[in-house]
């Protein structure tokens, strides 16, 4: 037996940026596009259960039917739900609370950032509305964040 001494265990930390592409899909790439160039969000009819989906689906994950009719929703409506964000989810991001939003006229919400206010000013049923990116690349990130809605 030896008397070797035990073996020594290091720590280290480091950033890692991974830059990947993927094919977004037909229904996916249309919303994005819709939210470059127009600056409008849209969501697809289920023709089974008629709810509106957002984002945007190929088909309804409840019945699995094809969805192919394209309805503008929001850009406005009701925060459902809130969390904090410790930390930004990658280096270009905000650092802003988490919301889930109820666009009108939309069966689902969508999360995205929540801005210009106080995270403990927000309220869960508040109104509000999206604001655009200045430059908009084709990602969901071309909604900037949602603020409180004003007059209303």
């Amino acid at each position: 037996m030896t008397n070797s001494p035990p073996p020594i265990t290091t720590h280290q930390t480091a950033e890692v940026n991974l830059t990947f592409s993927y094919a977004a899909g037909e229904a996916a790439s249309r919303f994005l596009i819709a939210l470059r160039d127009e600056k409008r969000i849209y969501g697809t009819r289920c023709p089974v259960c008629c709810r509106v989906l957002v984002p945007a689906r190929s088909f309804c994950p409840r019945c699995f039917a094809e969805t192919t009719e394209w309805i503008e929703v929001g850009p406005s409506g009701n925060l459902v739900a809130i969390a904090p964000m410790p930390l930004p989810p990658c280096s270009s991001s905000p650092l802003l609370p988490l919301g889930l939003i109820h666009l009108d006229g939309a069966d689902t919400s969508l999360a995205h950032f929540i801005g210009e206010a106080d995270f403990d000013a927000w309220r869960i049923g508040q109104r509000v509305s999206a604001v655009f990116a200045e430059t908009r690349r084709g990602s969901i990130l071309d909604i900037a964040y949602f603020k409180p809605a004003q007059g209303v």
